[in-house]
């Protein structure tokens, strides 16, 4: 079945920067166009970016544009969202999502 597994979140200063891991697995992660969503308190889910199969072609929101990255590794299926120039604000529980399905996410926790 399809699985989609987040990691790699947790605890940074305001400023810092946190890389998180979403691993696929049961569906062709190649061929997939992939999501990055998250969720802040007490507000509804965000799209971030998007990614297309092979890479070439990214889409942010303008809330993120220039401070995250979206990348992939195909040969690992694995999805990496990266965050930089962390604000309080952007403390969530973020998303990978693709081919139907979202991963039961990852907190992101932003404070001094």
């Amino acid at each position: 079945q399809v699985q989609l597994v987040e990691s790699g979140g947790g605890l940074v200063q305001p400023g810092g920067s946190l890389r998180l891991s979403c691993a696929a697995s049961g569906f062709t992660f190649s061929s997939s166009t992939m999501s990055w969503v998250r969720q802040a308190p007490g507000k509804g889910l965000e799209w971030v970016a998007n990614i297309s199969p092979r890479g070439l072609v990214t889409k942010y929101a303008d809330s993120v544009k220039g401070q995250f990255i979206i990348s992939r590794d195909n040969a690992k299926n694995i999805l990496y969202p990266q965050m930089n120039s962390l604000k309080p604000g952007d403390a969530a529980v973020s998303y990978c999502a693709g081919y139907g399905s979202e991963g039961r996410g990852t907190q992101v926790t932003v404070s001094s």
